[in-house]
C-alpha cells in the first residue's frame, strides 16, 4: 500500500497510564468528533487498587471496541534504564497478555514510563518489533515535569522508536502552549500531544482540567486539523 503524504495540520493524541477518565470523559469526545488517539496502559501505579482513579481491563477493551488503539505502557511503569532488557521485555510482554485475555489486539506502539529512554530500551523495541514509541520533550527541549513544549515529529530525523512529544499537558502547560504545539504541524512535521487524566486526580502534576481540554479539542475541530492515533502514522511513514 502506497503512503499517504504528511499534510499540515497532522496531530497524534495520546494518553499516558490508564486514567479513569479516559473512558468516562475523553473518549465521548473525542468520538464526537471522529478523532483517534491512543491510551497507553500499565498496570503499575495504582492501577490495580484504585479503580476510583484508574480504568478497568472492561472498559479497555471497551476503548478497543470504539476504534481507539490500546497501547503498551509496561506492567509496573518503571524507569526502562533501571531495568534489565529481560525485565523490560517480560514486563511488556505481559501487558500483551491481558490485552489478549479481553480481546484487544497486542499492542504495536510503547511510550515510556516517566519519559525515560536509552539504548538497551530501544534495542528491546526493536528486536520485539514494535512499531512506533514515543518519549517526552527532552533533551532538545529541558524536561518540564507540569508540563512543556516538546520539538515536532519529523520522520526524516526522529528515529520512530524515538518520537518526541511536541507539548506535554500538565499545571503548566497553557492555551498559548497548546497552540505552539499543533502549529509545528508542517512541513512534513507532526504534532505528538501527551495527556495523562483529565482529571489527572491521582497525578495533580501532569493534570489537565476537562473544560481547559474540551478548548483544545474544539479548536482542532474548528480548525481543520486531522486527529490520529500513533498506530495511524504507518498510513504515512515507511516502516
Amino acid at each position: 500500500m502506497s503512503l499517504i503524504p504528511i499534510p499540515n495540520g497532522l496531530v497524534v493524541l495520546t494518553f499516558d497510564d490508564g486514567n479513569k477518565s479516559d473512558f468516562t470523559y475523553v473518549a465521548p469526545l473525542l468520538n464526537r468528533y471522529g478523532f483517534g488517539a491512543t491510551f497507553y496502559i500499565t498496570e503499575g501505579l495504582n492501577f490495580l487498587e484504585n479503580k476510583e482513579y484508574y480504568l478497568t481491563w472492561e472498559e479497555v477493551h471497551q476503548l478497543h471496541q470504539s476504534g481507539f488503539e490500546i497501547g503498551n505502557h509496561t506492567r509496573h511503569h518503571k524507569n526502562v534504564n533501571s531495568q534489565t532488557q529481560e525485565e523490560l521485555l517480560a514486563d511488556l510482554e505481559y501487558i500483551d497478555t491481558r490485552c489478549q485475555q479481553y480481546n484487544i489486539p497486542i499492542p504495536e506502539t510503547f511510550c515510556y514510563p516517566g519519559y525515560n529512554h536509552g539504548p538497551q530500551a530501544l534495542e528491546v523495541l526493536t528486536k520485539k518489533g514494535m512499531r512506533f514509541a514515543r518519549r517526552g520533550i527532552s533533551p532538545e527541549f529541558p524536561h518540564e515535569s507540569e508540563g512543556g513544549r516538546g520539538p515536532a515529529y519529523d520522520p526524516k530525523i526522529h528515529h520512530r522508536l524515538l518520537i518526541p512529544t511536541t507539548g506535554a499537558s500538565g499545571p503548566n502547560w497553557s492555551f498559548d502552549d497548546f497552540v505552539w504545539a499543533v502549529e509545528q504541524a508542517k512541513d512534513e512535521k507532526i504534532a505528538i500531544l501527551t495527556f495523562h487524566g483529565v482529571p489527572a486526580l491521582e497525578h495533580p502534576w501532569v493534570n489537565t482540567f476537562p473544560d481547559d481540554f474540551k478548548v483544545y479539542m474544539d479548536f482542532l475541530n474548528d480548525h481543520g486539523f486531522t486527529v490520529i492515533a500513533l498506530r495511524d502514522l504507518s498510513k504515512y511513514i515507511e516502516l
